[in-house]
């Protein structure tokens, strides 16, 4: 069942959003001490729209790591304790490292919403192919499953050959993971002869869906659709059956915003994306995500009403995400400390069979 909130008015959504929003920023400022010394000299009641929220400074992953370096683990950022009774029962950790509290008995990153979308239902058995251990992805897929009431095939990253002859002896009818990891599990299961023609639906995230990819599961009866999310946000955006951009999640509002500044571009124009979590748990206020997109005009054919995206359309900096992960040149180049008789290193990110490929090209001193 869709939340009535997708069909509301621009005004209407405006008014909900920008009012939580100012609620919450009080909340955070008496409550959460790094938000408090962020923002401790700005009037929450002065953001009444959007030009409003340009106010505020933009917060980047380069900064939030520094933060709960500082203040670990989560920076004094969030409004619920850690552990205890009403605190968060898990630590995830991403690439930076960066750490992001989760509590995995409900679906506080709203992934529901997205599986709607794509089709995921009550009694739909669904192969899970994010990673569980350490990186949160694994737990988002499996709130927002377990919300719309579907169960669950833990299947994580990897081990192809066990997920395709698992896949099928289960029959799932639905995917979620990687763009590529589902197309990686069919050609397992066609190298060593077996049957797999289950699934009918699939949600995809954490890298690019191209054309082809999709038109191959097309072609196999596989209803593709992609969704917009981060580690530290949570669903932001995601596809309906119009597939025509991707739609703002309900709980967050989108900038498009020019490289480098804060300053939103006009709708058309590509810029980074900016987002803030309109979340009472682990606020995030203009979170800068690095991402490239823009925003499209209108609402969708769907019916849907709230804002949408062109999707994800490169990086604002020269991180890149390999099979679903950041890469950070700072991370090429902390490697290339550790041996000192590398002198030139180079990252070099290709497709091959529609999955991502990742090498190191290293040059020695003589």
């Amino acid at each position: 069942m869709n939340d009535l909130r997708e069909f509301r008015s621009a005004a209407e959504r405006q008014e909900a959003q920008f009012g939580a929003l100012r609620t919450l920023l009080r909340h955070a400022q008496e409550k959460a001490p790094g938000w408090r010394a962020r923002f401790g000299g700005i009037d929450p009641d002065a953001l009444d729209g959007p030009a409003a929220l340009a106010r505020l400074p933009l917060l980047r992953k380069s900064e939030l790591t520094a933060m709960q370096e500082a203040a670990p683990p989560f920076a004094g950022l969030t409004l619920r304790p850690l552990g205890g009774e009403g605190g968060f029962s898990h630590v995830f950790v991403s690439p930076g490292p960066i750490f992001e509290p989760g509590t995995v008995e409900v679906d506080g990153w709203r992934f529901a919403r997205a599986l709607r979308a794509a089709g995921f239902g009550a009694g739909d058995l669904v192969l899970n192919g994010f990673a569980y251990h350490l990186t949160p992805a694994g737990a988002m897929l499996d709130a927002g499953l377990r919300e719309v009431g579907a169960a669950i095939l833990p299947g994580g990253t990897g081990n192809t050959d066990i997920q395709a002859a698992l896949s099928a002896q289960l029959a799932p009818v639905g995917f979620v993971g990687t763009p590529d990891f589902l197309k990686a599990i069919l050609d397992k299961g066609r190298e060593g002869g077996l049957e797999i023609h289950s699934f009918r639906r699939a949600l995809v995230t954490g890298g690019a869906l191209f054309p082809s990819l999709r038109q191959f599961y097309a072609d196999r009866g596989i209803r593709c659709r992609q969704c917009y999310g981060t580690a530290d946000l949570g669903l932001v955006a995601y596809e309906s059956d119009a597939l025509e951009g991707m739609i703002a999640d309900e709980d967050v509002i989108i900038e498009i915003v020019r490289p480098g500044t804060g300053d939103a571009v006009p709708a058309g124009e590509v810029g980074e994306v900016v987002v803030t979590v309109l979340s009472p748990d682990y606020p995030l206020f203009r979170f800068a995500t690095g991402d490239l997109s823009a925003m499209l005009r209108g609402p969708s054919p769907c019916g849907r009403t709230a804002p949408r995206i062109c999707g994800w359309m490169g990086r604002a900096d020269q991180s890149a995400k390999v099979r679903g992960l950041f890469v950070h040149p700072s991370q090429v180049a902390a490697l290339a400390k550790r041996f000192p008789e590398v002198a030139r290193i180079r990252a070099v990110i290709s497709r091959t069979g529609e999955r991502d490929d990742f090498m190191l090209l290293c040059g020695c001193s003589e």
